[in-house]
């Protein structure tokens, strides 16, 4: 089965093909002003009974009237065999549709994302007949972006920066800098963003993190993730929640700390340090600005 992060990662690009421009930018590469994005067919199964489909495939058109052929793949890990699947469709795209084929992967797993990125020959050891050279976003090359001004500049690559960057340790500031600028985002940009990115976490710990801020940050908000937050939010106090997010990010909680918490009975109190304790350096800086 598919997973929602595997779906997600590519999805991304279908529902926002400007993303291909911030992409080109990560990249070094230049693909050109974007004058149109078809979404085109991924089955690339031929007569024989063999299934093979590319996850998603863009026919993009550029300014300068040139066109090219954008397969993407999700790549959740190292697959020996996934080479000369790549080989496979992109000398099928460029047999079928006479177009450049490109080949562009997306991986949240740093090792998997720079084993991808590796030319890959294909041919005898003293003349390769084919070369495979994917291309690859992932934690080694995206963004780190934690300001949200930074994020409202481009919140489709904000987005996808995000979620290859789900797997970070101290993944806090990256998701408190989204909601920050999906504050002051109209609803029907909003919410999909919020649902993709939930989606896109999967079950990683920055998943459940991005749920809790969700509830605090857009707690406004209207959507199926934010309706099940608030299912949750009624079982499970503040306080655990504070806890919850410093033991996610591998803060030590002394036991004052800790008691001071649980202890605590006023909700706004607790709905100001639950919002610091998404980049607070320390249990204790918590309670700096009490």
């Amino acid at each position: 089965m598919v997973s929602a992060p595997h779906e997600t990662m590519h999805r991304i690009f279908q529902e926002h093909p400007d993303l291909l421009s911030g992409v080109s930018e990560v990249l070094g590469v230049d693909f050109g002003l974007l004058a149109g994005v078809t979404v085109m067919p991924t089955d690339l199964t031929e007569a024989r009974p063999v299934e093979r489909r590319v996850d998603t495939l863009l026919r993009v058109e550029t300014e300068d009237s040139a066109s090219y052929l954008l397969a993407i793949e999700a790549q959740g890990k190292k697959d020996p065999a996934k080479p000369a699947s790549w080989a496979y469709y992109l000398s099928y795209l460029h047999t079928k549709y006479r177009l450049p084929p490109v080949l562009l992967v997306v991986c949240q797993d740093r090792a998997t994302a720079e084993w991808a990125a590796r030319p890959v020959d294909i041919g005898l050891p003293q003349w390769a007949a084919l070369t495979l050279r994917p291309l690859v976003v992932g934690p080694h090359n995206m963004p780190v972006i934690t300001d949200a001004a930074e994020v409202r500049k481009d919140l489709a690559l904000a987005m996808l920066a995000l979620i290859t960057h789900g797997a970070d340790r101290d993944h806090g500031a990256i998701l408190k800098a989204m909601t920050t600028a999906l504050r002051e985002t109209p609803d029907n940009v909003k919410n999909p963003i919020a649902e993709l990115i939930s989606q896109g976490l999967g079950n990683l710990p920055a998943a459940a993190l991005w749920r809790k801020l969700v509830a605090v940050d857009l707690s406004f908000y209207k959507s199926p993730l934010s309706e099940e937050i608030r299912d949750e939010g009624r079982v499970e106090s503040r306080a655990e929640d504070i806890l919850f997010i410093l033991e996610q990010r591998g803060i030590d909680v002394p036991e004052d700390v800790r008691e001071r918490i649980t202890g605590c009975d006023d909700t706004e109190t607790l709905l100001g340090w639950l919002g610091r304790a998404i980049t607070t350096p320390s249990a204790e800086d918590l309670f700096s600005d009490a």
